[in-house]
Protein backbone atom coordinates (compact mmCIF):
# COMPACT_ATOMS: atom_id res chain seq x y z
CA UNK A 1 0.00 0.00 0.00
CA UNK A 2 1.30 3.48 -0.84
CA UNK A 3 2.13 6.08 1.74
CA UNK A 4 -0.84 8.19 2.81
CA UNK A 5 -0.88 11.64 1.23
CA UNK A 6 -2.51 14.42 3.25
CA UNK A 7 -3.99 17.66 1.99
CA UNK A 8 -3.69 19.19 5.48
CA UNK A 9 -1.13 18.82 8.23
CA UNK A 10 -3.63 19.99 10.85
CA UNK A 11 -7.42 20.13 10.83
CA UNK A 12 -8.88 21.93 13.84
CA UNK A 13 -12.48 21.16 14.77
CA UNK A 14 -13.61 23.61 17.40
CA UNK A 15 -14.64 27.04 18.53
CA UNK A 16 -14.20 30.51 17.08
CA UNK A 17 -14.79 33.52 19.34
CA UNK A 18 -14.33 37.24 19.16
CA UNK A 19 -12.06 38.20 22.08
CA UNK A 20 -13.07 41.41 23.88
CA UNK A 21 -10.13 42.28 26.10
CA UNK A 22 -9.60 44.94 28.75
CA UNK A 23 -6.48 45.37 30.90
CA UNK A 24 -6.71 46.41 34.57
CA UNK A 25 -4.22 47.46 37.24
CA UNK A 26 -5.92 45.03 39.60
CA UNK A 27 -8.84 42.65 39.36
CA UNK A 28 -12.06 43.78 41.05
CA UNK A 29 -13.43 41.99 44.09
CA UNK A 30 -17.07 40.89 44.40
CA UNK A 31 -19.36 43.89 43.92
CA UNK A 32 -16.47 46.22 43.03
CA UNK A 33 -15.99 48.31 39.89
CA UNK A 34 -12.54 49.23 38.56
CA UNK A 35 -11.44 51.20 35.51
CA UNK A 36 -9.62 49.45 32.68
CA UNK A 37 -8.00 50.31 29.38
CA UNK A 38 -9.84 50.77 26.09
CA UNK A 39 -11.56 47.62 24.86
CA UNK A 40 -9.60 45.62 22.27
CA UNK A 41 -11.43 43.34 19.80
CA UNK A 42 -9.49 40.47 18.24
CA UNK A 43 -9.98 36.99 16.81
CA UNK A 44 -9.93 34.14 19.32
CA UNK A 45 -11.60 30.93 20.49
CA UNK A 46 -9.62 27.78 21.28
CA UNK A 47 -10.25 26.17 17.90
CA UNK A 48 -9.51 29.27 15.84
CA UNK A 49 -6.49 30.04 18.00
CA UNK A 50 -4.96 26.60 17.46
CA UNK A 51 -5.58 26.82 13.73
CA UNK A 52 -4.00 30.28 13.53
CA UNK A 53 -0.97 29.14 15.54
CA UNK A 54 -0.40 26.12 13.29
CA UNK A 55 -0.88 28.12 10.09
CA UNK A 56 1.53 30.87 11.20
CA UNK A 57 4.18 28.19 11.70
CA UNK A 58 3.74 27.05 8.11
CA UNK A 59 1.44 24.06 8.63
CA UNK A 60 -1.17 23.35 5.97
CA UNK A 61 -4.14 24.09 8.21
CA UNK A 62 -7.93 24.08 7.98
CA UNK A 63 -10.59 25.09 10.50
CA UNK A 64 -14.00 23.44 10.85
CA UNK A 65 -16.15 25.78 12.96
CA UNK A 66 -19.35 27.88 13.00
CA UNK A 67 -19.62 31.65 13.15
CA UNK A 68 -22.50 34.09 12.76
CA UNK A 69 -23.08 36.37 9.79
CA UNK A 70 -22.12 39.38 11.90
CA UNK A 71 -19.10 41.66 12.16
CA UNK A 72 -17.39 39.35 14.66
CA UNK A 73 -17.80 36.42 12.26
CA UNK A 74 -16.01 38.35 9.55
CA UNK A 75 -13.31 39.36 12.06
CA UNK A 76 -12.67 35.67 12.74
CA UNK A 77 -12.61 34.68 9.09
CA UNK A 78 -10.19 37.47 8.30
CA UNK A 79 -7.97 36.39 11.22
CA UNK A 80 -7.76 32.87 9.80
CA UNK A 81 -7.03 34.11 6.31
CA UNK A 82 -4.31 36.41 7.63
CA UNK A 83 -2.68 33.49 9.45
CA UNK A 84 -2.82 31.33 6.32
CA UNK A 85 -5.52 28.84 7.34
CA UNK A 86 -8.11 27.43 4.95
CA UNK A 87 -11.59 28.73 5.88
CA UNK A 88 -13.61 26.81 3.29
CA UNK A 89 -14.91 24.53 6.04
CA UNK A 90 -16.08 27.31 8.39
CA UNK A 91 -19.89 27.44 8.38
CA UNK A 92 -21.41 30.94 8.44
CA UNK A 93 -24.86 30.76 10.04
CA UNK A 94 -27.41 33.34 9.00
CA UNK A 95 -28.91 35.26 11.92
CA UNK A 96 -26.60 33.69 14.53
CA UNK A 97 -24.29 35.58 16.89
CA UNK A 98 -20.63 34.68 16.75
CA UNK A 99 -19.16 33.32 19.99
CA UNK A 100 -17.66 35.94 22.28
CA UNK A 101 -15.02 35.81 25.04
CA UNK A 102 -14.85 38.55 27.69
CA UNK A 103 -11.24 38.74 28.89
CA UNK A 104 -9.76 40.70 31.80
CA UNK A 105 -5.94 40.86 31.90
CA UNK A 106 -4.18 41.79 35.13
CA UNK A 107 -0.83 43.54 35.59
CA UNK A 108 0.97 40.17 35.82
CA UNK A 109 -0.28 39.14 32.38
CA UNK A 110 -2.62 36.47 33.75
CA UNK A 111 -6.25 36.54 32.68
CA UNK A 112 -9.80 35.58 33.57
CA UNK A 113 -12.22 34.69 30.77
CA UNK A 114 -15.99 34.26 30.39
CA UNK A 115 -17.23 32.76 27.10
CA UNK A 116 -20.64 33.20 25.44
CA UNK A 117 -20.75 30.27 22.93
CA UNK A 118 -23.02 31.78 20.27
CA UNK A 119 -22.72 29.89 16.97
CA UNK A 120 -20.17 27.49 18.50
CA UNK A 121 -23.06 25.75 20.26
CA UNK A 122 -24.51 24.82 16.87
CA UNK A 123 -21.45 23.12 15.40
CA UNK A 124 -23.06 19.70 14.97
CA UNK A 125 -22.12 16.04 14.45
CA UNK A 126 -23.58 16.40 10.96
CA UNK A 127 -21.05 19.16 10.24
CA UNK A 128 -18.26 16.73 11.16
CA UNK A 129 -19.56 13.66 9.36
CA UNK A 130 -20.19 15.84 6.32
CA UNK A 131 -16.48 16.73 6.39
CA UNK A 132 -15.31 13.10 6.55
CA UNK A 133 -13.09 13.51 3.47
CA UNK A 134 -11.44 16.53 5.07
CA UNK A 135 -10.66 14.55 8.24
CA UNK A 136 -9.32 11.68 6.14
CA UNK A 137 -7.07 14.10 4.25
CA UNK A 138 -5.49 15.45 7.47
CA UNK A 139 -2.47 14.10 9.36
CA UNK A 140 -3.75 15.39 12.71
CA UNK A 141 -7.14 16.56 13.95
CA UNK A 142 -7.03 18.91 16.94
CA UNK A 143 -10.06 19.03 19.27
CA UNK A 144 -11.17 21.05 22.31
CA UNK A 145 -14.36 21.21 24.39
CA UNK A 146 -15.78 24.65 23.55
CA UNK A 147 -18.25 23.02 21.12
CA UNK A 148 -21.01 20.48 21.95
CA UNK A 149 -19.72 17.18 23.35
CA UNK A 150 -21.64 15.16 20.76
CA UNK A 151 -19.74 17.03 18.05
CA UNK A 152 -16.39 16.20 19.67
CA UNK A 153 -17.47 12.54 19.89
CA UNK A 154 -18.39 12.58 16.22
CA UNK A 155 -14.98 14.01 15.32
CA UNK A 156 -13.26 11.29 17.35
CA UNK A 157 -15.33 8.64 15.59
CA UNK A 158 -14.50 9.91 12.11
CA UNK A 159 -10.80 10.28 13.02
CA UNK A 160 -10.75 6.69 14.27
CA UNK A 161 -12.37 5.41 11.07
CA UNK A 162 -10.01 7.35 8.83
CA UNK A 163 -6.81 6.71 10.81
CA UNK A 164 -6.22 10.38 11.62
CA UNK A 165 -4.27 11.14 14.80
CA UNK A 166 -6.20 13.02 17.50
CA UNK A 167 -4.75 15.79 19.66
CA UNK A 168 -7.27 16.53 22.40
CA UNK A 169 -7.15 19.61 24.62
CA UNK A 170 -10.07 19.02 27.05
CA UNK A 171 -10.75 22.63 27.90
CA UNK A 172 -12.95 23.81 29.50
CA UNK A 173 -12.33 20.69 31.58
CA UNK A 174 -15.40 18.64 32.54
CA UNK A 175 -15.72 16.97 35.93
CA UNK A 176 -14.79 13.72 34.20
CA UNK A 177 -13.67 12.99 30.65
CA UNK A 178 -15.56 10.36 28.69
CA UNK A 179 -13.60 7.11 28.18
CA UNK A 180 -14.18 7.33 24.41
CA UNK A 181 -12.44 10.70 24.28
CA UNK A 182 -9.61 9.65 26.57
CA UNK A 183 -8.93 6.56 24.45
CA UNK A 184 -8.64 8.69 21.31
CA UNK A 185 -6.22 11.24 22.76
CA UNK A 186 -2.71 10.89 21.36
CA UNK A 187 -1.83 13.08 23.12
CA UNK A 188 -4.16 14.49 25.74
CA UNK A 189 -2.92 18.07 26.30
CA UNK A 190 -3.78 19.51 29.72
CA UNK A 191 -2.54 22.23 32.02
CA UNK A 192 -1.78 21.52 35.67
CA UNK A 193 -5.28 22.36 36.89
CA UNK A 194 -6.93 20.18 34.23
CA UNK A 195 -4.45 17.34 34.78
CA UNK A 196 -5.12 17.15 38.49
CA UNK A 197 -8.90 17.44 38.09
CA UNK A 198 -9.19 14.81 35.37
CA UNK A 199 -6.69 12.41 36.98
CA UNK A 200 -8.94 11.94 40.01
CA UNK A 201 -5.94 12.26 42.33
CA UNK A 202 -6.14 14.38 45.46
CA UNK A 203 -2.38 14.93 45.57
CA UNK A 204 0.72 14.22 43.55
CA UNK A 205 2.32 16.23 40.78
CA UNK A 206 2.42 16.43 36.98
CA UNK A 207 4.03 13.02 36.45
CA UNK A 208 1.58 11.26 38.77
CA UNK A 209 -1.36 13.01 37.09
CA UNK A 210 -0.07 12.09 33.63
CA UNK A 211 0.35 8.44 34.59
CA UNK A 212 -3.13 8.37 36.11
CA UNK A 213 -4.59 9.85 32.92
CA UNK A 214 -2.78 7.31 30.79
CA UNK A 215 -4.00 4.62 33.14
CA UNK A 216 -7.55 5.86 32.56
CA UNK A 217 -7.15 5.39 28.83
CA UNK A 218 -5.22 8.26 27.19
CA UNK A 219 -2.60 6.92 24.78
CA UNK A 220 -0.18 9.72 25.66
CA UNK A 221 -0.26 12.84 27.82
CA UNK A 222 1.34 16.29 27.75
CA UNK A 223 1.00 18.45 30.86
CA UNK A 224 1.80 22.11 30.22
CA UNK A 225 3.57 23.87 33.09
CA UNK A 226 3.39 27.53 32.10
CA UNK A 227 6.79 29.17 32.28
CA UNK A 228 8.31 25.91 33.54
CA UNK A 229 7.77 24.09 30.23
CA UNK A 230 5.94 20.78 29.95
CA UNK A 231 5.92 17.14 31.01
CA UNK A 232 5.53 14.44 28.34
CA UNK A 233 4.40 10.85 28.91
CA UNK A 234 4.28 8.98 25.63
CA UNK A 235 2.20 5.94 24.67
CA UNK A 236 2.59 2.86 26.84
CA UNK A 237 3.97 -0.46 25.58
CA UNK A 238 1.77 -2.14 23.01
CA UNK A 239 -0.11 1.02 22.06
CA UNK A 240 0.14 0.04 18.40
CA UNK A 241 0.79 3.53 17.02
CA UNK A 242 1.97 3.62 13.44
CA UNK A 243 5.24 5.49 13.06
CA UNK A 244 5.17 8.65 10.99
CA UNK A 245 6.97 8.59 7.63
CA UNK A 246 10.72 8.80 8.11
CA UNK A 247 10.56 8.03 11.85
CA UNK A 248 11.81 4.69 13.11
CA UNK A 249 9.38 2.81 15.38
CA UNK A 250 10.43 3.31 18.98
CA UNK A 251 12.41 6.48 18.22
CA UNK A 252 12.59 8.91 21.14
CA UNK A 253 12.47 8.17 24.88
CA UNK A 254 11.31 4.84 26.28
CA UNK A 255 7.51 4.52 26.31
CA UNK A 256 7.25 4.59 30.10
CA UNK A 257 9.71 7.43 30.66
CA UNK A 258 8.28 10.82 31.59
CA UNK A 259 10.22 13.63 29.90
CA UNK A 260 10.54 17.11 31.41
CA UNK A 261 10.81 19.83 28.81
CA UNK A 262 12.32 23.00 30.33
CA UNK A 263 10.66 26.36 29.85
CA UNK A 264 12.06 29.33 27.95
CA UNK A 265 12.39 32.42 30.13
CA UNK A 266 10.63 35.46 28.69
CA UNK A 267 8.91 38.56 30.05
CA UNK A 268 5.18 37.77 30.05
CA UNK A 269 2.89 40.53 28.81
CA UNK A 270 -0.34 38.57 28.25
CA UNK A 271 -0.90 34.82 28.67
CA UNK A 272 -4.20 34.79 26.74
CA UNK A 273 -4.14 31.95 24.20
CA UNK A 274 -0.69 30.67 25.16
CA UNK A 275 -2.00 27.14 25.69
CA UNK A 276 -3.59 27.23 22.24
CA UNK A 277 -0.31 28.39 20.71
CA UNK A 278 1.37 25.42 22.40
CA UNK A 279 -1.25 22.95 21.15
CA UNK A 280 -1.23 24.29 17.60
CA UNK A 281 2.56 24.04 17.49
CA UNK A 282 2.50 20.54 18.99
CA UNK A 283 0.01 19.36 16.35
CA UNK A 284 2.14 20.93 13.61
CA UNK A 285 5.27 19.05 14.62
CA UNK A 286 3.43 15.76 15.15
CA UNK A 287 1.92 16.06 11.67
CA UNK A 288 5.43 16.39 10.28
CA UNK A 289 6.72 13.25 12.00
CA UNK A 290 8.25 14.55 15.25
CA UNK A 291 8.34 12.45 18.38
CA UNK A 292 6.01 13.65 21.12
CA UNK A 293 8.92 14.92 23.22
CA UNK A 294 10.45 16.71 20.23
CA UNK A 295 7.12 18.29 19.35
CA UNK A 296 6.69 19.47 22.96
CA UNK A 297 10.14 21.10 22.98
CA UNK A 298 9.17 23.09 19.93
CA UNK A 299 5.72 23.93 21.32
CA UNK A 300 7.25 25.30 24.54
CA UNK A 301 9.21 27.82 22.46
CA UNK A 302 6.09 28.84 20.54
CA UNK A 303 4.06 29.24 23.75
CA UNK A 304 6.86 31.33 25.28
CA UNK A 305 6.96 33.65 22.28
CA UNK A 306 3.18 34.12 22.38
CA UNK A 307 3.12 35.58 25.91
CA UNK A 308 5.53 38.39 25.01
CA UNK A 309 2.83 40.24 23.03
CA UNK A 310 -0.78 41.16 23.88
CA UNK A 311 -3.76 39.19 22.65
CA UNK A 312 -4.20 35.62 21.48
CA UNK A 313 -3.91 35.25 17.69
CA UNK A 314 -2.12 38.61 17.25
CA UNK A 315 0.65 37.30 19.51
CA UNK A 316 1.35 34.06 17.65
CA UNK A 317 4.84 33.86 16.12
CA UNK A 318 6.09 32.76 12.76
CA UNK A 319 8.97 30.28 12.73
CA UNK A 320 11.66 32.97 12.44
CA UNK A 321 10.32 34.83 15.50
CA UNK A 322 10.85 31.98 17.98
CA UNK A 323 13.14 32.53 20.97
CA UNK A 324 16.36 30.56 21.32
CA UNK A 325 16.09 27.35 23.29
CA UNK A 326 15.35 23.69 22.92
CA UNK A 327 12.90 22.60 20.28
CA UNK A 328 14.74 20.77 17.54
CA UNK A 329 12.74 18.64 15.16
CA UNK A 330 13.40 15.21 16.68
Amino acid sequence: MGERENVYDVLVVGSANADLTVRVDRRPGAGETVLGTDLVESAGGKGANQAAAAARLGARTALLARVGDDAFGELLLEGQRAAGADVRHVRVEKGARTGTALIVVGPDGDNTIVVSPGANARLSPADVTGAREVVAASAVVSLQLEVPPETVRAAVGVARETGTRVVLNPSPAPAELEPELLAAADPLVVNEHEARQLSGLAGGGPEEWARALRGRGARSVVVTLGGDGALVLDAGPGAGRTAAPGVEPGAGPAADEAVRVPGVRVRAVDTTGAGDAFTGALATRLARGASLAGAARYAVRVGAASVTRPGAQPSYPAEEELPDGEGSFA
